[in-house]
């Protein structure tokens, strides 16, 4: 990829019971983020859509096909576009299997705002991925009755 390319992705903050279903991202200096917790989803390609990204993408990771998908926020910074999505998880976690990342877990908002969270496979806290951190601020300005 030459410098003046942008990456695109969609994301998703799978929603359960006020937590949110967040993926480890696997241990591989290769990618974004390796070993920390994220969001679902990725790249975009081409011809696709946001949505059709994110469907796609939540199929491939955790064989999830979704109902509807809200679209929450887009941000650009460091050559990558974040399209994130907001998407109430129907099926318990158990339901669904992790093809993609090392761990998954639903995490409550205090959890997450501390900055690291338990990986139940792994037996360790992991920390946030900038992505995640993004999410989280921009929930934590909605709850507190900011404009995000």
């Amino acid at each position: 990829m030459s410098g003046s390319e942008i990456t695109a992705v969609a994301l998703a903050v799978l929603e359960r019971q006020g937590r949110w279903l967040i993926q480890l991202r696997d241990d591989r200096a290769t990618i974004v983020a390796p070993g920390r917790w994220g969001l679902f989803g990725g790249h975009m390609e081409p011809g696709e859509n946001p949505e059709e990204s994110l469907r796609r993408e939540l199929l491939e990771e955790i064989g999830l096909s979704s109902g509807p998908v809200t679209p929450w926020f887009r941000s650009a910074a460091g050559g990558r576009v974040r399209h994130v999505f907001r998407v109430q998880l129907h099926v318990e976690p158990e339901q669904l299997q992790l093809r993609e990342g090392q761990d998954m877990t639903l995490a409550s908002l205090e959890e997450l705002g501390s900055g690291r969270v338990w990986s139940p496979r792994l037996g360790q806290l992991r920390p946030l991925a900038p992505s995640l951190q993004e999410a989280l601020a921009r929930q934590l300005r909605l709850a507190h009755g900011r404009s995000s």
